[in-house]
């Protein structure tokens, strides 16, 4: 039996130590990604969203070349501590690479000139959105899931190592794998403070 939507929403935690071992099959995680690309909103239904799923040697290789970007930029006696980080991702089972296809983006922009500036919002709200709705899918599912911003660094790699379309902008990166640690307590500030209720 599925978990109830909000009670995922709940669990939905950022874990930084994860595993190569997997929680179910590849052609779940594959559906579960494609369901969520699908029925996540976007503006106008302009559906700009694009994915790439990484798994074993793609994941892998990810990682590899993030951490080759960040050696060029980060000062060689603080690089231990990235790699360090960057090989907790890699010791995951795969990632999700999150895309905007600007030329989507474009075309909307020159079809209704009056939101022109809004589109580009627009288009980041609904990445947000498949990135929340893919990060609660996946935990359901069992895994530990975090997101990672190494964009615009690692963007030219990428887009070179799996021919990623010039058009694809890159948003966000999620590595995921079975959990290995909980993760810490996390607080909350008060929601008197954060919602107004007007009846």
């Amino acid at each position: 039996m599925e978990k109830p939507y909000l009670a995922a929403v709940k669990d939905r935690r950022t874990f930084y130590s994860i595993s190569k071992d997997t929680v179910t099959t590849d052609e779940r995680i594959h559906q579960v990604i494609q369901e969520a690309v699908k029925y996540t909103p976007s503006s106008f239904n302009s559906q700009s969203a694009r994915v790439a799923i990484l798994l074993g040697k793609h994941h892998d290789e990810l990682w590899k070349i993030t951490k080759n970007e960040l050696k060029k930029i980060v000062p060689t006696e603080r690089f231990a501590q990235t790699e360090e980080k960057l090989n907790g991702f890699a010791n995951g089972y795969g990632s999700v690479l999150f895309f905007e296809d600007m030329a989507v983006v474009e075309n909307m922009q020159k079809q209704f000139p009056a939101y022109s500036d809004n589109f580009p919002i627009w288009s980041n709200q609904a990445s947000g959105m498949l990135q929340h709705v893919i990060w609660v899918a996946l935990e359901i599912e069992g895994f530990g899931v975090s997101l990672q911003h190494y964009n615009p660094l690692i963007d030219e790699a990428i887009k070179q190592e799996w021919s990623i379309p010039a058009t694809w902008k890159l948003i966000a990166q999620m590595p995921f794998g079975k959990p290995t640690a909980a993760p810490g307590d996390k607080e909350f500030q008060s929601l008197a403070e954060r919602i107004k209720v007007f009846k």
